[in-house]
């Protein structure tokens, strides 16, 4: 077992023991965050670092170490509530902070575990791979709902590997989850091939990152990524803002967007009513820079990664299937995409790649351009990984290789340069394959759920798939048709 796995072994193995007391995974690893954070902020204080972090005497990690039992606990309590006061990335890692560790012996045994370890010297990739490694974990405990916040890292590098971030250049995400996507593009920019020099390396630590996270508890998983892999200050300012990046246009222009915005077709806020009870609204955003107004959230996300975007801006987008045939407000946006963007190619997913179960969803990758008269759109080119693709989480979850012909046909290196790799007589298998704007305009609503692959898992009785798969398989089916029901029934009570 590797370093990092023993590490990763240890921390987790003692989360078993915190379940017993009704203590979750995404609970477990808050009190993680707050603990190494405090560690690595004693570690940066001391020599040969001598950094000033501003964390006061009576709130940081030596003042934790010598308390136990109930003193302990009331110690631990008011130093949540006070660094959650403080500005810039301490604040947002402590914001809302609670502790949950309801016996003080757990917490102490915690805190020791957490003092064995030099965080600081460790590498970066170790202490990033250790974190993730944590956060995949989290996002396997499918009754907390923390899949959500967290995409496939396979995906996610394939997306990365597409784009072909460049240094100096700034990547947002207005809906950043955990940060993967920042990890992704971090990963690739520090690969040996880049070579990048001193100035760089300092843009890249301090310029090129900035995201939305909404969720204070996702905020802090994030930032505690981003800072474990070297990116940002312990006593810096937050990359990630806590603002919705839906309520208005920032004014702040980005290179790249990659982003998995998240699922659920309706936006709504909460209030309370006359009698003191809970409602909920549909929440639309009136921008003059949307082409569409709708409560839609997912519509407005991909209006509003449009708006984000430099002249030279671009994107690459997960979203659900609804984006590409919606009426209305979607063939507005859809029009205005082609129109506006150049919208050159579309990756079909496969269900059973999200923690969300019977999600079926797709990546949008398109370049923002200047003004024009003519549509930018000249073709799209689509990969089709979904029909007879089969995969599940635990038995056949995605993997980056799975990826690497839809990445050969992309041909990140000059993507004008595509090799077809099919012809329409001879390979009507084909998976990829390209459709003009005209074609595109002319179908209804100006849908963009194109596919013309025969589905082969009843056609061919000889080669069905495993009965388990086929089980998972109906069940992703009727979860995707239920929620196609339910946002159907949202859009009539609207």
């Amino acid at each position: 077992m590797n370093a990092t796995a023993s590490i990763v072994s240890k921390v987790w193995s003692f989360c078993t023991t915190l379940r017993d007391d009704g203590v979750s995974y995404g609970d477990y690893l808050e009190q993680l965050t707050y603990l190494i954070f405090l560690k690595m902020a004693d570690e940066y204080s001391q020599p040969p670092y001598n950094r000033k972090v501003d964390i006061p005497d009576e709130y940081n990690w030596q003042s934790l170490k010598p308390k136990r039992g109930a003193e302990l606990e009331v110690h631990y309590v008011t130093l949540l509530r006070e660094l959650g006061n403080k500005p810039g990335m301490l604040g947002q890692i402590f914001t809302k902070a609670q502790n949950k560790i309801q016996d003080p012996a757990k917490l102490y045994r915690l805190i020791d575990m957490v003092n064995e370890t030099q965080w600081v010297t460790m590498g970066a990739d170790i202490k990033g791979d250790i974190y993730e490694g944590l956060l995949e974990k989290n996002a396997e405990d499918t009754k907390s709902g923390a899949g959500q916040y967290f995409t496939p890292r396979a995906l996610i590098k394939a997306m990365v590997e597409c784009v072909r971030p460049e240094p100096n250049k700034t990547i947002a995400d207005p809906a950043c989850g955990t940060g993967g996507f920042f990890l992704a593009a971090y990963d690739f920019l520090v690969a040996p091939q880049q070579q990048l020099d001193k100035d760089q390396k300092a843009f890249l630590k301090h310029e090129t990152f900035s995201g939305n996270e909404i969720v204070a508890g996702t905020r802090r998983l994030c930032l505690m990524n981003m800072f474990l892999h070297n990116i940002g200050e312990i006593d810096g300012d937050s990359m990630v803002s806590p603002n919705d990046a839906l309520v208005a246009d920032s004014g702040k222009r980005f290179d790249y967007v990659l982003a998995n915005p998240p699922f659920g077709k309706k936006s709504a806020m909460s209030f309370t009513n006359e009698e003191g009870e809970q409602e909920k609204d549909d929440l639309t955003y009136n921008r003059q820079d949307f082409w569409a107004t709708t409560s839609n959230k997912q519509l407005n996300f991909v209006q509003h990664i449009r708006t984000m975007l430099k002249t030279t801006g671009r994107a690459a987008v997960v979203v659900p299937d609804n984006v590409l045939f919606e009426g209305g407000a979607g063939e507005t946006v859809r029009k205005k995409l082609l129109e506006t963007t150049e919208l050159h190619t579309i990756l079909r997913l496969p269900t059973g790649v999200f923690y969300a179960n019977g999600v079926k969803a797709n990546v949008l990758f398109f370049d923002n351009r200047a003004a024009s008269k003519e549509p930018w759109t000249k073709e799209v080119w689509y990969y089709d990984y979904r029909t007879n693709v089969h995969h599940t989480l635990k038995k056949k979850p995605l993997r980056y290789e799975d990826l690497q012909e839809f990445i050969a046909c992309y041909n990140p290196l000059n993507r004008h340069e595509r090799n077809p790799l099919w012809n329409e007589q001879d390979n009507p298998e084909g998976r990829w394959r390209k459709f003009t704007y005209e074609q595109i305009i002319a179908r209804d609503k100006t849908s963009l759920d194109i596919f013309w692959l025969k589905d082969k898992s009843l056609a061919d009785l000889d080669n069905l798939p495993e009965p388990d798969e086929l089980a998972l398989e109906i069940i992703e089916n009727l979860e995707a048709g239920l929620n196609s029901f339910r946002e159907i029934l949202g859009a009539v009570e609207s």
